[in-house]
């Protein structure tokens, strides 16, 4: 759910008040399709109701039900200014000229002790480390805007939020508290409140016994998904008044005496977090979207954030909301090659302001080949502009993309398979057709199975600096261990007919021919193909069929029969003209991986080894310390080939 577009639910008339238009269903199809978003479903409650499978409402129920209609709108994923009616009624009618972009302000503080959050560094480290805060003054709420106010906080849980384990929003009546405020984390059993959520209303508890109730509480349901966040952790983070009210438990639930309704004047907004730039950015989205409730419009108080340490003294300090604006830049000759269209850059200038990131200016390109740059200014909402590519996309939008002539491209081509894919989805099928079992396996491995547990020397391999845990250390430089961890994991299965199993994929492996640069990383794919038969009649004889099928597959001969077969080879043997292999027993210095005796190498010869004698692959049987590691009660061979080679 978290990867899915976000798609807002507003009515239908109170868009189009926002808009001071109106439209029919098509037209403001139309018109999404336009901006770049999608009306996916017009509905109403009571439709919503009717269709619904798991509700079942009595013909009173359903007679009490709206049929205002409901238009649900499909936006993309990184495009948080438009999760609210408010987003996205104003990004439309920038869109169509009817308004220009706000400008944020950001005023002085107008009261010392309500925008000063003091920050207990200690003890908020080892859970949400982090926190902003902004204050909206003589904000005016109706009942339309306040549920939007709610469902924007709802919105941004799900998705940029990733359900409140990044980001928790709490927001506050501010002149039912009292500043300076606290950011603490406390012991459950020392924090006590009334929430503002709870069937039995008024009724006060500690931080343990709530989150038991929410755990239960079946009226509490919606609240159960982010208990597990902090249940199990000594410390419960808290937002505390100066008379140590509690305003909230991030990231569960608000305090009852700071609740908003109707007549709240002063809203005080605080963002506990784990990552302090997405807190950033859903603090500015926050109020970007309701400073236009003020008696100020697009206007808002900062707070000044002090982390302090035990000895009270301040060890860091910033001042929130941060609203910045920023310049991005692409070149004008880039942006038009890009959507294929050729657009002036005086009149790309123009279209900058209909997508929000105006004011822009041209400035003069490094080379004359280069031409002209494209500089546009983002506002605080816009945090999905990283790259030249999302300004060229923006301006394919405000040019219009049913603008875009249709050309027959320049060149012309045929699509097909990369010749290594194409020879990889054919030996899939034929080594299936032999009896074995496809299995796809991670690509990351721990060091012990990727070398020690194989009887290998640990050597150079593309590691992570921050593993999630000792299994994912390095990237594989064998797909062995992927294929001997499931057989370990299906130990239980009868092996009286032995197990089968094979898996073509990729390997990573250090390149030490590139330098490390910014593309270059150092280190290659390579192609590998891998099986193994586990069982107690496995043999050296059966895997050492399964390489002479795959070499006749790829058209490629023994060495002896193409040398007996000089001068018409390739004819006589059906393989490729200078192409064959010979098998080698493996020396006594390389069969740690195999019993000794009982193990081989591939060598090749062709024109993509330019004549030369190279090893492709290794098979054998295994030695008995090796299944020993990975827990394998049978006989076991194994064989791996580089396919790189092959074509």
């Amino acid at each position: 759910p978290l990867a899915t577009m976000p798609t807002v639910s507003v009515e239908r008339s109170a868009l189009f008040a926002h808009l001071g238009r109106t439209y029919t269903d098509e037209e403001f199809d139309e018109l999404c399709f336009e901006f770049g978003v999608e009306l996916d479903e017009i509905t109403s409650e009571k439709e919503e109701a009717t269709k619904s499978a798991t509700v079942k409402l009595s013909k009173e129920q359903l007679a009490s039900l709206s049929e205002e209609v409901i238009y649900k709108i499909d936006v993309p994923a990184n495009r948080y200014d438009l999760l609210c009616i408010e987003g996205i009624s104003r990004s439309l009618r920038v869109f169509l000229g009817d308004i220009d972009a706000p400008n944020f302000t950001i005023l002085p503080a107008s009261d010392e002790a309500s925008s000063t959050m003091t920050v207990i560094q200690s003890s908020t480290s080892t859970v949400r480390p982090f926190v902003v805060c902004a204050i909206l003054r003589d904000v005016t709420f109706d009942e339309a805007r306040y549920q939007s106010f709610i469902e924007l906080q709802d919105q941004l849980h799900r998705n940029l939020c990733r359900l409140r384990t990044l980001v928790a929003i709490g927001t506050h009546d501010l002149d039912s508290v009292k500043g300076p405020f606290t950011y603490d984390a406390r012991a459950p059993a020392d924090i006590k409140f009334v929430p503002l959520t709870h069937t039995d209303e008024g009724r006060e508890f500690d931080g343990a016994s709530l989150m038991e109730c929410y755990e239960t509480d079946a009226a509490c349901k919606h609240l159960k998904p982010y208990v597990p966040i902090i249940k199990n952790s000594p410390l419960y983070p808290v937002v505390l008044d100066s008379e140590e009210t509690v305003m909230s438990l991030p990231p569960i639930i608000n305090g009852s005496k700071s609740r908003i309704t109707l007549d709240t004047k002063n809203v005080f907004i605080e963002c506990t977090a784990t990552d302090l730039t997405k807190a950033n950015i859903v603090l500015d989205t926050v109020v970007a979207m309701f400073s236009e409730y003020a008696a100020n419009p697009f206007s808002v108080e900062p707070v000044t954030v002090n982390y302090v340490n035990e000895s009270q003294e301040v060890v860091n300090s910033y001042v929130s909301p941060q609203m910045f604006t920023r310049k991005e830049t692409a070149t004008v000759k880039f942006v038009n090659s890009l959507i294929g269209i050729n657009v002036e850059a005086e009149k790309m200038v123009e279209l900058c302001s209909k997508i929000q990131l105006g004011p822009a200016q041209l400035l003069p390109g490094t080379t004359e080949d280069e031409g002209p740059i494209l500089e546009v200014t983002v506002p605080p909402t816009r945090s999905d502009i990283l790259h030249a590519v999302d300004i060229a996309e923006d301006i394919g939008i405000a040019f219009g993309y049913n603008n875009i002539e249709r050309k027959v491209p320049q060149t012309c081509t045929v699509g097909g398979e990369q010749p290594l894919n194409q020879l990889s989805d054919l030996l899939r099928e034929e080594i299936a057709r032999a009896g074995y079992i496809e299995v796809l396996t991670h690509g990351l491995c721990s060091i012990n199975d990727n070398f020690t547990a194989l009887g290998k020397p640990i050597t150079a391999a593309v590691s992570l600096s921050n593993p999630a845990n000792i299994e994912y250390q390095v990237v594989r430089t064998t797909l062995l261990p992927g294929l001997l961890k499931t057989l370990q994991h299906n130990k239980s299965s009868s092996f009286t007919g032995g197990f089968k199993l094979f898996e073509i994929s990729d390997v990573v492996l250090p390149d030490d021919k590139y330098v490390m640069t910014e593309t270059i990383v150092g280190a290659k794919n390579a192609r590998r193909a891998c099986a193994t038969y586990s069982g107690p009649t496995s043999g050296f004889e059966v895997i050492h069929g399964l390489v002479d099928r795959i070499m006749t597959l790829c058209e490629v001969a023994p060495e002896a029969d193409y040398v007996a077969s000089s001068g018409n080879a390739y004819k006589k043997v059906h393989c490729k003209e200078g192409w064959y292999y010979n098998i080698r027993e493996l020396k006594d210095g390389d069969v740690r991986t195999y019993f000794p005796g009982r193990a081989a190498e591939v060598l090749l010869t062709s024109p993509s080894t330019g004549g030369k004698q190279v090893v492709i692959g290794t098979f054998g049987i295994l030695h008995p310390d090796v299944l020993g590691n990975f827990d394998i009660n049978y006989p076991t061979s194994a064989l791996e080939l580089e396919l790189d080679f092959m074509f």
